[in-house]
């Protein structure tokens, strides 16, 4: 009878897929996480939703089972004005197309230090300033400098100016 038990939870142990163990952190671990690190996140200028969103993908990405102590940090953001005021990108249905769009601010920010960067929605070829409350947030977009955006064939939201 004993082996008979051992031998059904080995094929069961087998049988069940070792991603069924990964949990994903829950929102609670993760804004504790963000609480125990708050006068560094704000000085990287991470909002909580940020951080959370982030600390939650991120525990969903990693195998095995989440620990509610796990040191994974999210990568540090360039600290000012407008890092704090922009919201966290929507998770993109696609990559981004060409080689002058990109998933994050910074690397956009990155590639033209002294342009703007904009939300370009990519369905219909709009882009949105960091004030607005587009910017980040269309189910389908990329960063791009401004210029290079005009220079595309975009153009800015009508209801919008340039900061």
């Amino acid at each position: 009878m004993r082996l008979h038990l051992v031998a059904c939870a080995a094929a069961i142990a087998i049988a069940i897929p070792s991603s069924a163990y990964a949990q994903q952190k829950t929102v609670k671990a993760c804004e504790d996480e963000w609480k125990a690190k708050r006068a560094e996140n704000q000085k990287a200028g991470i909002t909580q939703k940020a951080y959370v969103d982030r600390c939650r993908a991120e525990s969903d990405a990693a195998p095995g089972p989440a620990s509610t102590t796990s040191k994974a940090v999210p990568a540090k953001e360039p600290a000012g004005p407008a890092a704090t005021k922009a919201p966290a990108a929507r998770k993109q249905t696609k990559a981004p197309a060409a080689d002058n769009e990109f998933s994050t601010e910074a690397a956009a920010k990155a590639r033209c230090p002294a342009d703007t960067v904009v939300w370009l929605n990519t369905s219909s070829k709009v882009f949105h300033f960091a004030s607005s409350k587009d910017y980040g947030k269309t189910k389908t977009g990329a960063y791009m400098c401004e210029k290079e955006s005009l220079a595309a064939g975009n153009r800015a939201a009508k209801n919008e100016k340039q900061p």
